[in-house]
């Protein structure tokens, strides 16, 4: 008896020891489930602003074989414009000027503008490069003002949403600078709404998907161009990432499942009363490294 009675301090001390390491593992456990249920304020984890490209198309509906590309692309002689030296900066600089005047307008004016100025710039932006010539982009324009106007509903509703709860204070005291709020007339008084969908897929005439690849960085290019030809023609927008609305504008504007909405430009002549906010850009020496 007298020796168990010697044992029963260390007894003691080794149950204290397992009931704290159960604790700890038991919370340690009950921190991860927390953290997996929280919402940090992430705004830019959208389902669909991220890249499908480095997600494997599921082995079924894959085809290794073949992509519906065609095997040997024939190649044609190519010859480019070629400029003089002095010809070259010209245009470049006169470009660079053109696109410094670039603003993201968000007071934009009802004026009707010519449809087929709407056709060309989109053609101009279907001239990007794309991965494997894949051409992953859907450009859908609109113009029904009740179309509009439910996008605008659909926008703003989720917007207010992200003001208040998802993009958190940093953001949208950043943002206050700058006079933004989740009100979006624009999207009513623009003549035409472009949404910009990146098809992280395609479909095969058998009906397998089709492997798009780099489709986000393929249709981020295409929007560039657009931007570029839409200030070349006169025109204005502002580029609007409208968070977490992308399903329900896929399915207002009955778009299939592989189309994920990246980007919704409205585009307009801007309002007489219009103003922007008094910007600088960096300078070249602040973006250029040259080695």
């Amino acid at each position: 008896m007298a020796f168990f009675s010697s044992l029963t301090p260390v007894f003691i001390a080794i149950i204290c020891v397992l009931i704290g390491v159960i604790m700890k593992k038991t919370n340690g456990e009950k921190e991860k489930r927390d953290t997996k249920s929280k919402h940090p304020s992430r705004p830019w984890v959208d389902e669909d602003l991220k890249d499908g490209t480095d997600h494997p198309l599921e082995e079924e509906e894959g085809d290794e074989e073949w992509q519906g590309l065609e095997e040997n692309v024939a190649h044609v002689p190519f010859t480019g414009e070629r400029y003089s030296e002095a010809e070259m900066i010209k245009r470049s600089q006169a470009f660079y000027e053109l696109l410094n005047k670039r603003r993201s307008v968000r007071f934009l004016s009802d004026e009707p503008v010519p449809r087929e100025v709407i056709d060309n710039v989109i053609r101009t932006a279907g001239t990007s490069p794309s991965g494997a010539h894949t051409e992953p982009w859907t450009f859908v324009v609109v113009q029904d003002p009740d179309l509009k106007h439910k996008i605008r509903e659909i926008v703003e509703e989720e917007e207010e949403i992200n003001y208040k709860k998802r993009m958190g204070d940093r953001w949208v005291n950043d943002l206050k600078r700058l006079r933004t709020n989740w009100i979006k007339e624009y999207l009513d008084t623009a003549p035409y709404l472009i949404l910009i969908f990146k098809q992280v897929y395609g479909r095969l005439p058998n009906g397998k998907k089709k492997t798009h690849y780099y489709n986000e960085i393929s249709v981020s290019i295409a929007c560039g161009i657009l931007l570029a030809a839409l200030q070349n023609a006169g025109l204005y927008t502002v580029t609007s990432t409208p968070l977490n609305c992308g399903p329900q504008l896929r399915v207002l504007l009955q778009r299939p499942a592989n189309e994920k909405l990246l980007l919704l430009l409205p585009v307009g002549y801007p309002k007489k009363d219009a103003t922007v906010p008094a910007l600088t850009r960096k300078p070249l020496e602040d973006i250029m490294v040259v080695m």
